[in-house]
């Protein structure tokens, strides 16, 4: 796998490029600002840009803000998005679109799941840290997702983490037929039709976190 890492903590940057190098994968630009960053995907067409959320040069949120300028360019670059903290203002727009993925720093010392989302996002998969995905379901006010019973929320929680079905089904010890079911269950609530032009997948797990973003906010 081809990937461009942008990272200011240059401790930070070397290990995972390391971690990433041990993996098989090429890194083929290591860079310490979103400006740089940029450039490199431009010049570069990595698989995956694995990005700091905050970075020079305003050390705000300028690592998902220049990624959202990377998939309005070129949407088939997979884009990884790494933090601290939780941060989502910058790049709700990205949560849980084909081929993104958002993980708590701590995450890639578990090197097994960091490589396993790290190849779902490059898949055109999501990955979504499981305690994004908790801070997210904390707050609850009156959503649309109030008509989902718990073991659908349950199962869309893990959806929007980037479980396959199959996934889903080992993880609550369930039939793939049974998660299926659920799916379905859950696109019908929150009137996702099968028109052929989108993706409800994708459109369920959106909805999930836009609405967990907005009671929380």
């Amino acid at each position: 796998m081809r990937l461009v890492v942008a990272e200011d903590s240059v401790l930070f940057r070397e290990g995972l490029v390391r971690l990433l190098a041990d993996a098989g994968h090429e890194v083929a630009a290591a860079v310490g600002d979103a400006d740089a960053m940029e450039a490199a995907v431009s010049d570069l067409a990595p698989d995956v840009v694995i990005a700091d959320i905050r970075m020079p040069p305003l050390m705000e949120s300028d690592g998902s803000r220049a990624a959202m300028r990377i998939r309005a360019r070129d949407p088939d670059v997979g884009i990884l998005l790494l933090s601290q903290h939780i941060e989502l203002r910058e790049c709700l727009d990205l949560v849980g679109t084909p081929g993104f993925g958002y993980l708590l720093k701590d995450r890639v010392l578990h090197l097994a799941e960091f490589d396993a989302a790290l190849s779902r996002v490059a898949g055109g998969g999501s990955a979504i840290d499981p305690e994004i995905v908790r801070a997210l379901v904390g707050a609850r006010r009156s959503t649309s997702l109030d008509a989902l019973t718990p073991r659908e929320v349950e199962v869309l929680s893990l959806v929007a983490q980037g479980h396959s079905n199959a996934s889903l089904a080992a993880t609550l010890f369930l039939s793939e037929r049974t998660v299926m079911a659920h799916m379905r269950s859950v696109f019908t609530k929150l009137g996702l039709v099968d028109d052929g032009s989108t993706h409800r997948r994708v459109l369920a797990v959106v909805t999930f976190l836009d609405a967990r973003h907005t009671s929380s906010s």
